[in-house]
């Protein structure tokens, strides 16, 4: 059992030392208290150095640098706090914008320093890239040096955890922390290093911190997730990925409707692996006593794109939100022009208007934020324009069902909604899977002209009829489990009040299900975490 969970885990962080999460499990609770939240920390520097060796070094000067900046900015809020004592109004007004404009020198700089770093290690190359080409089409001989880079894994997510912590400080939201050990647990800690979610300092970081035992209940809870994640990832990601690699390598000898069927495999393989690994990271998080923040809530039954965003990596979209979007669209400049545009264009359209701004650069960075590449960016775009669209038409749609006395309530409509939802989603991953945007554009074209469908070309993505029937079963499963969860039943609540022999009963099938029916030997190739890519 033991060998088998260590495979396991190995599977899904892609490295052959998680014995060592098996040993800081097992002696964790002989260890004294005031010791674990060391233990933990070590552990994660270990991790981390396993998988980047000595590009830690990266990590401990993003912490280092957030931690420095965050005292400062601390100081400098009790500097000003003591000097504005018995002063006049209009010398409090001098006071407040000295250090005001102290505070944002220290966050800028601080900013800068992080971003620099992601900068060069992601995206470096591939603007060089893009300027040589810009010079080679003016013909000019001068051309830029191209650097390779490795970038330290999971840099996207430590670098955005970091600074949600340091503007949350900045803008008050929460209280400097002084402990260095407790916001360089918070930064670093193990399972999110690699592909999230993204945890806010008051989310995590005082659990984390706390040492609380392990105790049974946490345990067996944390095994139940992490079994879960480990069904749909093993039995589901890991079988896809063969049809995946399959019509994308090769999709020009495919039809259309293959095409389609290959960016809904992809869509799929994305979604359980990478809630697979939430599933696991926050089992994990559990046998710790520490709440790790959801990043999905059922995104395929949302009625809209919008919302499918509010469901789907939900830790990185309330980032952008709040860091980007909000401070875009309460901007002064932004706030003149909504309110010449309300004057214009009315109260409903001229915010939309005005906060499509705001709209376009998150998306545009969310695109760049999953990687350096025209796909990504066109990503990004592709989702931009649904939901600015999406948010123009709200109010016509809606006005026209009323007048149609359509009710948009009763289940067949909600069905449409999401069938709608999933299928543009599946473009939008389309493009994103592709290898670039020349052959994302290619790919699209198939799959809205080549209709020549024939039963064979199924027989050619390398999976057979049992791969088929597998996958077919577990995704009703799945479907299942997340119709329960949309109706707010809780299943593993549920499961955990029933008698052990029904409860062992659960778990040996959901053991032996991944054991039996999971993706191993030739022929199956288990996909890394794909967004510590990203």
């Amino acid at each position: 059992m033991i060998e088998f969970f260590s495979e396991v885990l190995s599977d899904v962080f892609s490295t052959y030392y998680n014995y060592l999460f098996l040993i800081i499990v097992i002696f964790y609770n002989f260890i004294p208290k005031r010791i674990r939240p060391f233990a933990l920390l070590s552990f994660s520097f270990l991790f981390f150095f396993v998988i980047s060796k000595f590009l830690i070094l990266y990590l401990i000067t993003t912490i280092l640098t957030i931690y420095i900046s965050t005292l400062f900015i601390d100081k400098l809020e009790k500097e000003k706090k003591s000097k504005l004592e018995n002063k006049e109004k209009e010398e409090k007004q001098i006071i407040k914008q000295k250090y005001k404009n102290k505070k944002r020198l220290v966050l800028i700089i601080c900013i800068l320093i992080n971003v620099a770093f992601l900068f060069v290690f992601k995206y470096l190359r591939f603007f060089t890239l893009n300027a040589n080409l810009l010079l080679n089409l003016f013909n000019c001989d001068f051309n830029f040096k191209l650097i390779k880079l490795i970038a330290p894994i999971g840099i996207s997510f430590y670098t955005l955890q970091a600074l949600s912590y340091l503007f949350d400080v900045y803008n008050g939201k929460i209280e400097c922390d002084k402990n260095i050990f407790r916001v360089a647990l918070f930064m670093s800690f193990f399972p999110q290093i690699v592909e999230g979610p993204m945890a806010r300092y008051e989310d995590t970081a005082r659990d984390l911190y706390a040492g609380e035992r392990i105790t049974y209940h946490n345990f067996c809870f944390g095994l139940q997730r992490i079994g879960w994640g480990l069904f749909k990832k093993i039995i589901i990601a890991d079988r896809i990925n063969i049809l995946v690699k399959t019509v994308f390598d090769g999709y020009a000898m495919f039809s259309g409707p293959v095409i389609f069927i290959g960016a809904l495999g992809y869509t799929i393989m994305l979604y359980m692996e990478f809630s697979a690994a939430m599933d696991v990271v926050i089992g994990i998080g559990e046998m710790f006593k520490v709440k790790i923040p959801e990043n999905f809530r059922q995104p395929f039954f949302s009625k809209n794109i919008s919302e499918f965003w509010t469901r789907w990596h939900i830790t990185l979209g309330k980032w952008f939100k709040d860091y980007i979007y909000y401070p875009i669209s309460l901007s002064k400049p932004l706030k003149k022009l909504t309110m010449k545009l309300r004057k214009v264009l009315g109260n409903y359209y001229g915010p939309l208007i005005s906060g499509g701004i705001a709209l376009f650069v998150v998306w545009l960075l969310n695109g760049l934020w999953h990687g350096a590449g025209w796909t990504f960016i066109a990503f990004g775009m592709y989702h931009f324009i649904l939901i600015f669209t999406g948010n123009i038409l709200k109010k016509p749609i809606t006005d026209l069902c009323t007048k149609l006395k359509i009710d948009r309530q009763k289940l067949y409509f909600r069905i449409c909604q999401s069938l709608k939802v999933s299928v543009l989603v599946v473009i939008g991953e389309l493009i994103f899977r592709a290898d670039n945007i020349r052959i994302a554009f290619q790919m699209l074209k198939k799959l809205f002209t080549d209709f020549s469908f024939q039963i064979g070309e199924m027989s050619k993505l390398g999976l057979d009829i049992l791969d088929y029937l597998v996958l077919f079963i577990a995704l009703i499963v799945v479907l299942i489990v997340g119709i329960l969860r949309e109706k707010n039943i809780n299943i593993r609540q549920k499961i955990a009040e029933k008698n052990i022999i029904i409860r062992w009963i659960i778990y040996y099938i959901l053991i032996f299900s991944i054991f039996i029916f999971g993706a191993y030997g030739p022929g199956y190739e288990p996909i890394d975490p794909i967004y510590a890519d990203f």
